[in-house]
């Protein structure tokens, strides 16, 4: 069947489920429930709905770029949110609004993808053949499968819904948390599955691939092996994390870095070769409103202070290690009017600003962030194959990503410890503003090393930050309106 007419992100069709949050929901109607889901367009369109969660939801369109960037060492909080600023400072309180948004709304998309894994089943029409029937399954299954990882790498174990929800009976939505545990092995199940339903090309049907624009789309099976991948890393199961890789090398899909670093930034090569999964912005009404909110004035038009500042010790790293190519593609310095109290505190001082992002676009920017990209699993496969020891094959995949930008390799004679913290260095400078910094921390237990070790100067008073970074600040706080609702909750430690 040819899927390519349903890759644009079409309107949301769940409205009946239109609620935040999945104890919120109102009973489906029967309209919904029996009749909405038999017919291979209406299935279809379920799957594109399900997808959209990663235009529409905040964490996926900047507050990723929070949690992690912001919250660790790459970034400060910039612009005038408080709540923004407690992300900065790791002050995140359990009624901060952002922290209530992200997980309602990631938990929304999770109920789409449920949504279509139940009704998928039930789809007698005979216009949808088995082949395209399995694939449609696995997408929603690796779809719930990324926003449980995204879940549980911000809260730990979170209640896993594994079916629609149907009903406001306290019986039925107040779900206590399962155990981080739990919510891995789910997620772990989720993906096997889906990497054996999905293809590694799309096709339509006379056999022809049908490019980019589908297969940087939608879910395939080297997504759902690079995304196993990076469960299996942040579970510390590298041999397994070595094997998911090693499925995403041999996908037809032909994944690799592209030559030119710059290139994957510069808003003309979306869907590229290193491109394993993005989100597919098409401007106007799909448009991407987080670059207007990080850009210069230069770009924006706008005259109001930016997020997501880079921080001094991101600035540093990319200069201790002559990181300009990477450095001239991540980030811009421009003198603003405004008062930056980490960047000359005075108006008309030069200031760095994220550039990823490069088009502002009035809110409504076609800049695509990725999902996943190769580069990630070629560190990731250096990082796992030190963990297990082997460092001579962990220097072959660091020193892929170091060449590419005119970068010396790193020679052999390194420590196990000396080499993990030079993967982690090149990860940051490689993927800063794309939301993995946090998570990178997390994984190697150095978060709060880090976040204590950090010097950052607040030139309004000329004192380091404190940033008083416990174990307790690791996970974010359940959201209070989330404990509010549902007793069967308990809190992280705070």
């Amino acid at each position: 069947m040819n899927v390519k007419k349903y890759i644009t992100i079409a309107a949301f069709v769940f409205g009946t489920m239109s609620c935040d949050n999945f104890l919120d929901l109102q009973p489906i109607s029967e309209e919904t429930s029996d009749n909405a889901y038999n017919k291979a367009s209406q299935m279809e369109s379920a799957l594109i709905g399900a997808y959209e969660t990663f235009q529409s939801a905040e964490y996926y369109v900047w507050d990723n770029v929070v949690f992690s960037d912001i919250r660790s060492d790459n970034a400060y909080a910039g612009g005038d949110n408080p709540e923004v600023f407690e992300a900065d400072l790791l002050t995140i309180t359990p009624i901060n609004s952002r922290v209530f948004t992200n997980w309602s709304q990631i938990y929304n998309g999770i109920l789409k993808a449920n949504t279509v894994i139940e009704k998928i089943e039930l789809i007698t029409d005979p216009s949808l053949k088995e082949e395209r029937k399995n694939q449609i399954k696995g997408e929603a299954l690796f779809l719930r499968a990324y926003h449980y990882f995204t879940l549980v790498k911000l809260f730990g174990g979170v209640p896993l819904i594994l079916a629609p929800t149907k009903s406001t009976d306290p019986v039925d939505v107040r779900v206590p948390r399962n155990s981080e545990e739990e919510v891995y092995q789910q997620i772990i199940a989720d993906l096997n599955l889906s990497a054996q339903l999905l293809p590694d090309l799309y096709t339509d049907d006379n056999g022809n691939d049908l490019g980019g624009s589908t297969n940087k789309a939608r879910a395939t099976a080297g997504a759902s092996n690079a995304l196993l991948a990076k469960v299996y890393a942040q579970h510390r199961e590298w041999d397994n994390a070595l094997a998911a890789i090693e499925k995403v090398e041999k996908s037809s899909a032909g994944y690799v870095l592209l030559s030119n670093y710059s290139n994957l930034f510069d808003s003309e090569n979306y869907n590229n070769a290193e491109s394993i999964l993005e989100v597919q912005y098409l401007g106007t009404d799909e448009g991407n409103f987080g670059p207007q909110l990080l850009l210069p004035p230069s770009i924006s038009g706008d005259t109001w202070r930016k997020f997501v500042t880079p921080s001094q010790d991101l600035i540093a790293a990319y200069d201790n290690e002559n990181d300009a190519i990477r450095k001239g593609a991540s980030v811009l310095f421009e003198n603003v009017d405004w008062v930056d109290e980490y960047w000359g505190n005075t108006a008309g001082a030069s200031i760095p600003f994220s550039y990823k992002w490069k088009k502002a676009m009035g809110w409504a920017s076609t800049d695509r962030p990725y999902l996943l990209r190769y580069a990630d699993i070629v560190l990731l496969k250096a990082e796992a194959f030190n963990e297990v020891g082997n460092s001579a094959a962990a220097l072959v995949q660091l020193n892929k990503i170091r060449t590419r930008v005119n970068l010396a390799a790193v020679s052999s004679g390194l420590s196990q410890d000396q080499l993990r913290d030079k993967i982690l260095n090149e990860r940051r400078l490689e993927l800063a503003q794309e939301g993995h910094r946090w998570d990178d921390l997390v994984r190697q237990n150095k978060v709060v090393s880090t976040m204590n070790n950090l010097v950052e100067i607040d030139l309004r008073t000329g004192q380091k930050v404190n940033y008083n970074m416990t174990e307790a600040k690791v996970l974010l706080p359940i959201p209070q309106q989330e404990l509010d609702r549902n007793p069967a909750l308990d809190q992280n430690p705070l």
